[in-house]
C-alpha cells in the first residue's frame, strides 16, 4: 500500500510515546486524484488510505483504538457504517462520527493508534 501524499503542511502520522496520531485521510488515490463516488466507495478508499498510514507507522487494524469520521451528510451514515464495518470486521475501535462541511469529499477519517515502543526505546 502506498501512503497518500499530504495535501498540505502536515505529516501522515506522528508518534507521542505509545500513541500514534494519524492525520485525516480522504478518498484520494495515492497520486492525489479524486473521483466523486457514493459514500461506500469513498469510505472504502479513505479507509484503505488510513490502513496504508497505519502500516507505515508499524501497526495493523488491531492497533487502531479510536477513529473520528467526518461526513458531509447525516443521511449517509448507514452506508458509511456498513463500509466501515466491512473494513474493520470484528475489530471495533472507539469511534465518533461528525457531520461537517467538507469541500469535495463525502468522508474523511482520522485515527489514534496504540503502538507500544520497543523495550528501551525512548522515542516520542
Amino acid at each position: 500500500m502506498t501512503v497518500p501524499r499530504p495535501a498540505g503542511h502536515y505529516s501522515p502520522f506522528t508518534r507521542a510515546g505509545d500513541a500514534v496520531y494519524v492525520s485525516g485521510q480522504v478518498p484520494r488515490e495515492p497520486d492525489g486524484t479524486y473521483a466523486p463516488a457514493d459514500v461506500a466507495t469513498e469510505t472504502a478508499l479513505a479507509l484503505r488510505n488510513l490502513a496504508a498510514v497505519v502500516a507505515a507507522a508499524g501497526g495493523g487494524p488491531e492497533s487502531v483504538v479510536k477513529v473520528t469520521a467526518y461526513l458531509i451528510d447525516a443521511a449517509d451514515f448507514a452506508e458509511f457504517d456498513r463500509a466501515y464495518a466491512d473494513h474493520f470486521g470484528a475489530h471495533r475501535p472507539a469511534r465518533t462520527t461528525v457531520v461537517v462541511g467538507l469541500r469535495q469529499v463525502k468522508v474523511e477519517v482520522d485515527a489514534v493508534l496504540h503502538l507500544p515502543l520497543p523495550s528501551g526505546d525512548a522515542r516520542s
